[in-house]
């Protein structure tokens, strides 16, 4: 709570406050039409009535935050209340991980605690650096939300299905960008609860479909989808909400580039404009002004490369997640694999998904570590996937006092990652090649360069964007590797007689 603070506010507190103003103060007919605001409202509905329930205890801290007028107010109280209800909440996740701890395979048992699979499962959760800084000093309310997420897989693990399908329900309506997970909960509970039984061969028994078990499925569905909905589709605003939910015209990129395919494709965008105009092949005066590293938050034309468009990121990810939903249909192997599944749905979104948040690592980090601490070849991926991803959330934190933090922070992290998953895996091969080893200990004279030499250029003056562009596309790389690795490892494991049987 004291990093919470004296670190500086980023432009998610000043979004949360006037969310509280807007639930406690308007009825609910205008709180996805509010605007004073350019941080409008655009969580769906059950986050909406989160921060209306929240609102009435922030009264008593002080009322003047709930002012909808007072943008950018952080008095020391607003403060206080804001950061403590972020600690408050996790206390969801801490439930979540306890019960996810319970589902790990305890077949490694060991005499110490600290090398037993559960213990650094749990320690990897509660202490994951990108979760820390980006609700506790960034701040949102991730915590909370992937406490839901990491609870409704605990409860497939567990095979209390409708629970878990009640959980993920929930969750779409607190936060809609776990939409792209979807496809694996949808499919998971098709092949494992509306068909009770496999043949032998591991192949689908058509004659044990539960229609009761659809029926069941489809009522929780639409239950939380009328009780969250409901209420706007009454007042005909449903097309205002989803118009909230689905900004378009936000652009491909967010403020900061989230190392996917689209920040190798900008990248590619901006080396072929300088060849170009060096090479007179292009014209200057017809080359947008815009920057897509800039920080803003904007429509972007490419100059040489097509310029992309929402529908065709919405292609690149089906067609990316399709080969994930098809093995977990056609190769089933239980949580593991639907947890691989959830992994490669989130990472594929991450990768062609419009106008990615770099925080939506997180998404893809969570889930893998249940899988990191059961096999080699998963917390090799982990490594390299949690160490890039989490470096690439470093310009969240741009402030001198921000730096030592987060360094030291990331350092602690990391060092417990590599020691304790090498400890845990000790009697197999190594969990990194040399190859992969070189390429993460470059991000420390990346990150060098990037805060200590390069401000000291002249070059800072007339090119501010170029430590951003070289963090994003640097861990561009390694978020792909990680992703194309755990690919190849899906799609070419071999299914054993027991999984089949299960």
């Amino acid at each position: 709570l004291l990093i919470q603070t004296f670190c500086s506010y980023s432009t998610d507190f000043e979004v949360h406050r006037n969310w509280l103003a807007i639930t406690h103060n308007l009825p609910l007919s205008q709180w996805y039409y509010e605007a004073t605001s350019e941080w409008t409202l655009d969580y769906p509905p059950f986050f909406a009535w989160f921060e209306y329930a929240l609102s009435h205890i922030a009264k008593y801290f002080d009322p003047k935050m709930l002012v909808i007028e007072n943008l950018n107010y952080t008095s020391r109280a607003t403060i206080f209340f804001q950061r403590f209800s972020v600690i408050f909440t996790d206390i969801l996740f801490i439930y979540a991980v306890r019960e996810c701890c319970r589902c790990v395979n305890g077949k490694r048992a060991a005499k110490d605690i600290l090398e037993k699979p559960a213990f650094i499962l749990a320690v990897l959760l509660l202490w994951n650096f990108g979760l820390l800084i980006v609700d506790h000093i960034h701040f949102q309310y991730n915590g909370f939300l992937f406490g839901l997420m990491l609870l409704s897989v605990a409860r497939l693990c567990q095979k209390r299905y409708l629970e878990g399908a009640f959980l993920f329900a929930v969750l779409l309506h607190f936060k809609h960008i776990y939409m792209y997970v979807a496809p694996a909960y949808g499919i998971y509970l098709l092949r494992s609860y509306c068909f009770t039984a496999n043949n032998a061969d591991g192949s689908l028994k058509w004659r044990s479909f539960s229609f009761l078990h659809v029926t069941l499925l489809g009522l929780i569905v639409c239950l939380v989808s009328a009780l969250s909905l409901g209420p706007f589709i009454v007042l005909g605003q449903l097309p205002q909400v989803i118009s909230r939910l689905f900004p378009f015209k936000r652009g491909l990129c967010h403020a900061y580039w989230a190392p996917n395919f689209w920040a190798l494709y900008n990248a590619m965008d901006k080396a072929l404009t300088i060849f170009g105009l060096k090479c007179n092949f292009l014209d200057p005066t017809k080359i947008p002004k815009a920057s897509m590293t800039g920080g803003l938050v904007q429509e972007f034309q490419h100059t040489v490369l097509p310029s992309v468009t929402p529908l065709a990121t919405l292609i690149c990810t089906f067609i990316s997640i399709l080969p994930s939903v098809f093995c977990l249909w056609f190769k089933p192997q239980g949580p593991r694999g639907f947890l691989q599944c959830l992994v490669l749905c989130a990472l594929s979104s991450f990768m062609f998904g419009w106008h990615v948040h770099e925080k939506a690592i997180l998404l893809a980090i969570l889930p893998l570590s249940l899988l990191c601490v059961q096999r080699a070849k998963d917390a090799g991926i982990y490594l390299i996937l949690t160490t890039t991803g989490h470096f690439s959330l470093f310009p969240l934190l741009f402030t001198p006092p921000e730096l030592p933090i987060k360094i030291l922070l990331m350092l602690l992290f990391t060092v417990y990652s590599f020691s304790s998953l090498k400890s845990l895996f000790r009697r197999e091969r190594p969990l990194l090649n040399w190859l992969e080893t070189i390429y993460l200990v470059q991000l420390v004279p990346l990150e060098i360069f990037c805060e200590i030499i390069f401000p000291l250029t002249p070059w800072k003056r007339h090119f501010p964007f170029v430590p951003l562009l070289l963090t994003s596309v640097y861990c561009a790389l390694g978020v792909t590797y990680a992703w194309l690795k755990l690919y190849a490892s899906v799609l070419t494991e071999r299914i054993s007689v027991k999984q089949k049987a299960e």
